[in-house]
């Protein structure tokens, strides 16, 4: 286990939230475009690059992710997780085993606005290296709590 921790982020609840929010500065989306993309605070993205760790996009979003949001938050293109057609691990949430695997041991966050207590059961039972499971909250998205939660644990685990 070599390397900083994993950092799995979420798109839709997580880096955009479900509810509308006007942020200063961002342009609306023109006519035609995904107005969802102007919830997204571009205030977020240094405080996801000072966090200690290796971002990756774990959304359904896929490559989409480092073309249309990476540029909105001022990121690189991620790493992104590519999801099989299956669930491997029924009762849990569908990314779940998937990102036990991808980590490979490696100690991770997970980002995401639908992970539970039984996703964190069950990778505390399954995955040999630490990991927090921070739930965000899908009307807000990612807020000062969940970047405070992330970098407490990262000073520990990182």
């Amino acid at each position: 286990m070599t390397g900083r921790p994993l950092i799995f982020l979420d798109v839709d609840g997580t880096v955009i939230p479900l509810r509308a929010r006007v942020v200063p500065g961002v342009p609306r989306e023109p006519a035609g475009g995904n107005p969802l993309l102007e919830r997204i605070d571009p205030a977020d993205g240094p405080r996801l690059l000072g966090l200690a760790g290796e971002l990756i996009w774990a959304t359904t979003w896929m490559d989409e992710a480092n073309e249309v949001v990476s540029p909105r938050l001022g990121l690189p293109a991620l790493p992104v997780v590519d999801w099989p057609d299956e669930n491997p691990v029924p009762g849990l949430h569908w990314k779940t085993g998937f990102l036990v695997a991808y980590a490979a041991g490696r100690p991770f966050v997970w980002l995401d606005d639908e992970v539970t207590d039984v996703d964190q059961r069950w990778i505390t039972a399954h995955h040999p290296g630490r990991a927090l499971l921070r739930r965000v909250h899908p009307f807000t998205g990612l807020a000062d709590a969940d970047f405070a939660a992330v970098r407490a644990w990262l000073l520990i685990n990182g």
